[in-house]
This record gives C-alpha cells, sequence and structure tokens, in this order.
C-alpha cells in the first residue's frame, strides 16, 4: 500500500497560449439520473480548485420540501447520521467477538476485522470530515448534524467501541485462548528460557533492521507513518544526567506475535522493548511506551483528458504517505510528559488521543486466528460445482459454453465454487480458438490471479482481450497498477475507464464464433474477479448466453474504453444515468400497484442504503401501504417503523463468518416479480460518481429463489439485527423460548451439502 512508485519524470504537455473557453453555465435542469433530480433544488456548483472526497458524498440533499405519497411534506431529520450507522455496524462486528456461540479463534478474527475497520474509518472518513472542515466546504448533513457534531459523535462513540474491544481482548478472549492451551502473554511472563530464545531471535533477525531516531536540536521529531507500531523510548545520559526522547519503529513485515515455545505467543514490542539497552548502549533507558497513529490515507487525484491517469495515481500514492495524523492511540500507562510531546509534535487534538490497555493494534490477532486449530473455527465448508455446470459421470471439465445455451446459470458463492465456474468460464474462453475477443472490468483481483493469468493467455494466443483496470479501487492501487502494466505486456488494450467516474461494475464479456454467427456469452456479478475473496464474500452472478445481455455489455464496454455515449440498455441499469431513476420508477410503480389493488411490495438487500432520493421514495411507498424490506449490511440512514412515514418498512442487518456482499432490487410488479441484481449500493458515490451496473433477471426459477432468499434474510425466525426508528439496532439471536434463531448461512452451506444448485 506504501510502496514507492515509478521516479520516472513526467513531461507535461506545452500549455496553450490562447484563453481556455469558459465553462458553460449549470444547466437549470437537473440531468436525468442525478441526485438533483429528485430534490426540489439543483446541487451547488463545487469550490473551485477542490476536489471532494472519494467517499463524501458531498451532494447536499434539501431535505426540506420534498413531498409524501399524501402531498403532505416529509418531515425534516427523517434521516440517520451516516457515520453514527457506521459505527453502529462496527459494533455488530464486536458483538460476534464478544458472542460465546462464535467460535473461538474466529471471535479473534472478529476482533482484529474490528480493529481494521476502525482503521479505515479513520483513514477515510474521519479525515475527510477534518479536510472538509478545515477547508470550509463541509455542510450539514442530511441527518441535520453539523460538521463539528458529527465530529464529535465519532470521538465520543468510537471511544466507547475501543475500550469495549480491549475489554473482549482482556477478559474473554486472551483467558479463553489460555484455557485451549493458545497464550498471549506479555514478557515478564515467559520464564527464562523463552526469553533467552527471543533474545537469539532479537539479535539475528529483529535488531539489524531497528533503527532508532533521537530527538534533540540536531535531530527533529521524526516522521511516524500511518498505522505503524512505534516505542517512545526515555533515555538519560549518565554523564549530564539529561533526559533525551527518542523513537523505535516496530518493523511491520515481521510476525505481530511471536512464538516464545510451543502455542505461547508475545507481542514483538514487548521484545524490543526489553533489549533496549542494546540499542542505546551506555546509555540509561527510564521508559517505554507503546503509541500508534493514524493518518489521512484518502487519494484525492485530479483527473483531466490532459494528464496520464496511472502517473497521477502513483503521485498520490507516494503523497499518501504523508497524510496529516487523525488518531493517536497510546498505552494508558503512559507517562503525561512523553504524551504531551507526542501531541504536540503530531499536532493533534487532545480528543483525537485514545489511551488504550496494551497490546495496541488489535489487527495482529489476524496471524491468531489463523493457528490450525480447525476445533476452534467454523467446521470447514468446501463449495462445489453449481449443478448447471457440473459434468455427471465424467471427469472432463464442463463445457460452460454448452450449459449457458440451454440455460443461464444463477451464481450464489460462496456457497458455488467460483473457480469452476466464472473463473473456468474466463480461462476455458482463453484456450478455446473459437473465442475471438474477451471484455473484461477488474476492480479488485488477487497477486497471483488466475483471472488475469488467463487474459494474458487469451493476448498472447491471438484474441482481442479489453481489459478495464479500476486503478482508483482504495488501498489495492498499487497492485492494480502492476497488473495493469502485467497485462499492457501481454497484449491486452488496457483502459482506464471514464474522467471522474471509477469503474464499479463486474463484467465479462466473450464473443464466440460458431458457424456463421458470432454468439455472446456474459458474467454480471455483485462481487469482485477475485478467487480467494470469493470464499469468504457472500456475492452473486448471473452467467447468460442471453443476445440481450451480449448487446447491452458490447454497447457499456464500448462506451467505456471509446466515446460512445449510449444512456439505455436492454436488460441493464447503468449509473450515473439510469440506475437511480431505474429504481425509483419501479418504486413509483408499486404505489400505483398498491393503490389499484395488486400485489406490491420492495425487497432489497445492499450493503449500505444510504442515498436520500432512494430512501425517500421508500419513505412514500410505506406512506401508501406498500411493504419494503430492506437487507443491509453496513451503514442505513433510513428510519423504519416511524408513524405516518415507514409503518411499513423493516431493515434487517446479517453478518457471520462470510461477508454479505450481494446486490438484488425486487419488486412485486403486480404479481410478476422484477428481479434486478448488479453491483450497486445506494450510496452517492456509486449512483453519481460510478459506473454501475445492474442485470434484469429473467428466469422465473432465478426469481423465485432470489426472492425466497430475501424472504429468508428478512424472516423473524432468523437470526439477525434490527434497526429502530432512533437508529438502535438491537439483536435477535434466540427466540422466546431461548432457542438459537435460524443462522442464513448455515442454513444455505446445509443445503449446498445435500445437493448443488441455488438456494431454494
Amino acid at each position: 500500500m506504501n510502496q514507492q512508485p515509478s521516479a520516472q519524470a513526467q513531461i507535461q504537455p506545452e500549455m496553450p497560449t490562447t484563453k481556455p473557453p469558459q465553462a458553460p453555465a449549470p444547466s437549470a435542469q437537473p440531468s436525468v439520473g442525478s441526485i438533483a433530480a429528485h430534490r426540489p433544488q439543483a446541487v451547488r456548483g463545487t469550490v473551485p480548485g477542490l476536489e471532494p472526497d472519494l467517499d463524501a458524498d458531498p451532494d447536499a440533499y434539501e431535505d426540506e420540501g420534498v413531498v409524501g405519497a399524501d402531498g403532505e411534506e416529509l418531515p425534516s431529520g427523517r434521516f440517520l447520521d451516516r457515520e453514527r450507522s457506521w459505527l453502529a455496524f462496527n459494533e455488530r462486528v464486536l458483538e460476534l467477538a464478544e458472542d460465546p456461540a462464535t467460535p473461538l479463534l474466529e471471535r479473534a478474527n472478529f476482533l482484529a476485522i474490528f480493529a481494521s475497520n476502525l482503521d479505515e474509518f479513520f483513514m477515510v472518513r474521519v479525515a475527510g470530515l477534518k479536510r472538509r472542515i478545515a477547508t470550509g466546504v463541509a455542510t450539514r448533513s442530511a441527518s441535520g448534524l453539523q460538521p463539528r457534531e458529527v465530529l464529535d459523535l465519532i470521538w465520543t462513540r468510537s471511544r466507547e467501541l475501543m475500550a469495549r474491544h480491549a475489554a473482549c481482548f482482556q477478559q474473554d478472549i486472551a483467558p479463553e485462548l489460555a484455557d485451549q492451551g493458545i497464550h498471549l502473554i506479555r514478557w515478564p511472563e515467559l520464564a527464562e528460557k523463552e526469553q533467552a530464545r527471543l533474545f537469539t531471535l532479537f539479535r539475528q533477525q529483529i535488531f539489524p533492521v531497528l533503527t532508532p531516531l533521537a530527538v534533540d536540536p540536531a535531530h527533529p521529531f521524526p516522521y511516524i507513518s500511518g498505522l505503524s507500531l512505534n516505542l517512545a523510548v526515555v533515555v538519560r545520559n549518565p554523564v549530564s544526567g539529561h533526559d533525551h526522547f527518542a523513537r523505535v519503529k516496530v518493523p511491520p513485515l515481521l510476525s505481530r506475535f511471536l512464538e516464545a515455545s510451543p502455542q505461547r505467543y508475545v507481542p514483538i514490542e514487548d521484545v524490543i522493548a526489553a533489549h533496549l539497552e542494546e540499542l542505546f548502549p551506555g546509555m540509561e533507558v527510564r521508559a517505554h511506551h507503546m503509541f500508534r497513529v493514524t493518518r489521512n490515507e484518502d487519494l484525492e487525484v485530479e483527473e483531466d483528458d490532459a494528464e496520464n491517469l496511472l502517473q497521477a495515481l502513483e503521485k498520490e500514492l507516494m503523497r499518501r504517505r504523508f497524510g496529516p495524523p487523525v488518531r493517536l492511540e497510546v498505552e494508558e500507562s503512559i507517562d503525561p510528559a512523553v504524551l504531551d510531546l507526542l501531541v504536540q509534535e503530531l499536532k493533534i487534538s487532545d480528543a483525537e488521543v485514545y489511551p488504550l490497555p496494551g497490546p495496541l493494534d488489535l489487527t495482529g490477532l489476524f496471524g491468531i486466528g489463523a493457528l490450525d486449530r480447525p476445533e476452534l473455527k467454523y467446521p470447514k465448508f468446501v463449495a462445489g460445482t453449481h449443478r448447471d455446470l457440473a459434468e455427471v459421470e465424467s471427469a472432463s471439465a464442463p463445457d460452460i459454453f454448452a450449459a449457458l445455451r440451454s440455460r443461464d446459470v444463477l451464481l450464489h458463492h460462496p456457497y458455488d465454487s467460483f473457480s469452476t465456474s466464472v473463473q473456468a468460464f474466463l480461462e476455458q474462453a482463453a484456450a478455446d480458438p473459437d473465442v475471438l475477443a474477451i471484455k473484461q472490468t477488474l476492480y479488485r483481483t488477487s497477486g497471483d490471479s488466475p483471472i488475469v493469468d488467463a487474459l494474458i493467455d487469451a493476448a498472447e494466443s491471438g484474441k482481442q482481450v479489453l481489459v478495464l483496470v479500476e486503478i482508483k479501487a482504495r488501498f489495492d492501487e498499487q497492485a492494480n497498477i502492476k497488473w495493469a502494466r502485467k497485462l499492457e505486456e501481454a497484449g491486452c488494450h488496457v483502459v482506464y475507464g471514464l474522467v471522474g467516474l471509477k469503474t464499479h461494475c463486474k463484467l465479462s464479456l466473450v464473443v464466440r464464433q460458431e458457424g456463421e454467427m458470432l454468439r455472446r456469452y456474459s458474467h454480471v456479478g455483485t462481487g469482485n474477479y477475485h478467487p480467494k475473496t470469493a470464499r469468504l464474500y457472500e456475492d452473486l452472478g448471473l452467467l447468460t448466453a442471453d443476445p440481450q445481455v451480449g448487446a447491452d455489455l458490447s454497447d457499456l464496454f464500448n462506451r467505456l474504453s471509446g466515446y460512445s455515449r449510449r444512456e439505455t440498455y436492454r436488460r441493464l441499469l447503468v449509473a450515473p444515468k439510469s440506475l437511480r431513476d431505474g429504481l425509483i420508477q419501479r418504486i413509483d410503480k408499486e404505489i400505483a400497484n398498491q393503490r389499484a389493488g395488486r400485489p406490491a411490495y420492495v425487497r432489497m438487500k445492499v450493503n449500505s442504503m444510504v442515498d436520500e432520493a432512494v430512501v425517500d421514495a421508500l419513505y412514500r411507498a410505506s406512506q401508501a401501504g406498500v411493504p419494503v424490506d430492506v437487507w443491509v449490511r453496513g451503514i442505513c440512514a433510513l428510519r423504519p417503523g416511524v408513524t405516518g412515514l415507514s409503518e411499513t418498512i423493516r431493515v434487517r442487518s446479517i453478518l457471520g463468518r462470510f461477508l454479505e456482499h450481494s446486490r438484488v432490487f425486487i419488486f412485486g410488479n403486480g404479481g410478476e416479480p422484477e428481479v434486478w441484481l448488479g453491483s450497486a449500493d445506494m450510496m452517492h458515490r456509486n449512483l453519481d460518481r460510478r459506473i454501475e451496473a445492474l442485470v434484469r433477471v429473467a428466469d422465473p426459477a432465478h426469481r423465485a429463489s432470489l426472492n425466497r432468499l430475501l424472504e429468508r434474510g428478512m424472516s423473524d425466525s432468523t437470526s439477525s439485527w434490527h434497526l429502530g426508528p432512533d437508529g438502535d439496532w438491537t439483536r435477535h439471536a434466540v427466540d422466546a423460548d431461548g432457542a438459537p434463531l435460524r443462522n442464513v448461512q448455515e442454513m444455505l452451506i446445509d443445503a449446498r451439502r445435500r445437493r448443488r444448485g441455488p438456494a431454494t
């Protein structure tokens, strides 16, 4: 993430001497698809010279004057605060770590996930909010809170959660791990023989890479890199009697917990601290304290047609390393004078200081969770080949093209194998001499990606290969730059999407010569083409040979790689032009169906429900009596169950061993359900500043399958969290008799173990 970019100098194009033309005046009417089209006033222009935060959702939605289904204005303050909602999501992760019913090493993993999530939250959301406050562009949020109020809320709530997180580790997880023979201990608890062993390790593998940095008039305070663990060391010169401050960085590439003896682990900083005399010979080590800084690590890339986006992003990746600090974590035993020095030198406020019991940085528990103790983890599950792709009584690989000519295939990962479906689809296309072209989007993929290898093989065999690599995928930018260059070197046509828009849609298109005709095979999914995360993320995908979908994908890829301005499609809804409009039109149609006495309902499964225009449409539907179910994993700005506003709306959240990641949109449609799946979440960034795509599911059996999936997730007999109108989430894991409620993920695993195929 923090690798050095290429040092190759950029050659700037000669600037024209004539005065550039003036930008056209803003249109009086908002463009189709924009959030402004669904509110009373258009968006005000952005401040010149300032790029919006990538995830800031800066489009201020006017929540006053919006009319509901009854013609009355919808009440102001009807949106929950998104930052508070995100913190509530991470609290749900923490609850899984606190739950004794969760396998012990999985609890340790959830503690690490909580810590990692919070790191990213501060690096992106908090950093972006602070930057907008500092530049004067921050505005009142849709929830009605002023920016400073939101920041205060974040500081207070995150402090409570971090204290609870530390207590869970200290009081529950560490003692229970010890009961199972896995000891996470501190240096004084080690036996003499263990200390001697670690001293040898220190001398051979740790000491050579340590660099103590003094702070004095000749040595300015060193730069503290984001998320690094550091020791603040106070040493005394025995000759002068003066105390001095030094900083020692814990090497980030070494194991977080070192094994002193079998199943006995000590934090690496304890080993370093125990041998500080080796780093400061002749000095007296008076004290040492651990601290950790979180910095702004979001990206601001100015895009224009004259600058190479790849080079611009590489420069910004270098700049990211020096973002301003947004959080300082310290051991609660830190000396006040040392803390004052850190606060002063880092230019951080007291509200951003988080004293915690050691050890800091519990993301290191990922390593403990990976220990080979299967009895302390979820039961192993290996996905099988989807039944429509499986070969019967044959050891040969399935002919995916033949299967798709007979039927569409609805995939549900990780319950259906990614490697024998999507990956096999692309590998077969690469090897098939009748395949003429492959077009593919890549947002995130693995470092040893078989998808990338298949595309390279296809290009090297003479096929036309177009790969749209989204190099601005957060925290995967460096990896994506690497793979983009590797693909280019192999002869693939690599493009980086449209200026100002991230390409987030998950699409594959294969063009095959079959006799006298060309046939197009397509995949539209909700998840990244990442074989490793496909085993951990819950996602959906549609494999099809439908000519309309193939034609739509051809048109969309032409738009992404060329200058096409097509905005309407046959079986796709595409952001930023038609997706929000298309969903709201269908919600409005459900209102008409409800009033006409026809079957009407709205069901959505998303990661986030924040977009105010969509939320207001759901409010109008509820006011008209339409049942609305929202299954959301993360943040939700919608208030369910408010009298006169959202009485028919239910919101549920499910977290578990797999990350719920699919997006599904279902409409009653008068008795003939209309079902869509794809990559888009209900957020400004997805609907206004990304290329997203939803595909309409045509097969009645697939529509019924997805409808049943959402019904299961929303059922009161399913274990889930329920959102209340005040924004509080309540966990429902047991019934009135104390018996565990059904776990939807375990139900799907059990179904796949009994047979292979879509959920029923």
